[in-house]
């Protein structure tokens, strides 16, 4: 039997959140670039570079939570496709990481020579970039806490609402001063912020690829709270991890004292597990006494 697709993964709840930010961020991408080659405005073009970012990596996100929720003809894999959605959370990853070496290396080649912006682009666009932004941070929001992949996809906004900001404040500041260099100054911070963001979520993805415990979950309260479980004389064997963002599975075994009833066991672990643990999925195995292949709970 394949595995459970009725369950739908957290960003699959919140696809249609990924839907319209794509549909806003895709069609700002393209004025935003234009205007930034149109200006000369390396802070402009910064943020194109990462509206660019924004779109693959909502793309990819939409992809990946097609193939998440889609079903397994070949019956090979048994977990689903659930992990596509970490993948794609990844490759955000690394698309903001290439746009943030990018604008330095852009900012240091302008080193020495003479720049002209034009600054009314600059503002126009800027506060465009910045309600756009701003209404797809407010659509992404409600699901960040609960998937991995939006969270990239609003990180990834949020960074370019920083750098919308940076645009505008780029362009005051050079219609003040009248130097141009502010323009470059602005466009390497918003790559640092962009960095140090990518940094951040790379940390995650690569804690569930390591399958490293839930954040959420202590895993010693968790051996305690099965102990506790009238019957359970010793828990071996545990290991819990997170399938894709809002499915954490754990597996376990449970040595039941003589004469207590295995399959209430069993069911009242699971309940605990749920309720007091977020794990939704778990397989447990119970048995009279340790077996010879039993490991030992820090395995």
């Amino acid at each position: 039997m394949g595995a459970g697709h009725g369950h739908a993964s957290a960003a699959g709840r919140h696809r249609w959140r990924l839907v319209l930010a794509f549909g806003l961020v895709a069609t700002f991408f393209v004025v935003e670039l234009v205007a930034g080659l149109v200006s000369g405005s390396l802070a402009l073009i910064s943020d194109a570079g990462h509206m660019a970012a924004d779109v693959v990596a909502l793309g990819a996100a939409l992809t990946a939570t097609r193939i998440a929720t889609r079903p397994d003809p070949t019956g090979r894999r048994s977990y689903g496709s659930y992990r596509a959605e970490i993948l794609a959370s990844g490759l955000t990853v690394l698309i903001m990481l290439g746009v943030s070496a990018y604008v330095v290396a852009e900012a240091v080649s302008r080193l020495g020579s003479p720049v002209e912006v034009q600054t009314g682009t600059m503002l126009l666009v800027g506060g465009l970039g910045l309600l756009v932004n701003l209404v797809s941070m407010l659509l992404l929001r409600g699901g960040a806490s609960e998937s991995l992949t939006v969270k990239g996809a609003y990180y990834e906004v949020v960074a370019d609402a920083a750098g919308s900001v940076g645009v505008v404040a780029a362009g005051l500041l050079v219609v003040a001063t009248g130097d141009a260099w502010w323009d470059t100054g602005v466009a390497v911070a918003i790559g640092v912020f962009v960095a140090v963001r990518a940094v951040l979520l790379g940390r995650q993805v690569l804690a569930v690829l390591g399958q490293h415990v839930p954040a959420e979950v202590e895993l010693d309260a968790l051996v305690r709270d099965l102990e506790a479980v009238r019957g359970v004389a010793d828990v071996h064997d545990l290991h819990v991890w997170v399938l894709t963002s809002g499915m954490n599975v754990a597996t376990a075994h449970l040595v039941v004292a003589g004469g207590a009833d295995a399959h209430a066991v069993l069911l009242e672990a699971q309940l605990v597990l749920r309720e007091h643990h977020h794990v939704e999925h778990a397989t447990l195995q119970v048995e009279a006494a340790p077996t010879a292949q039993c490991h030992e709970i820090d395995w």
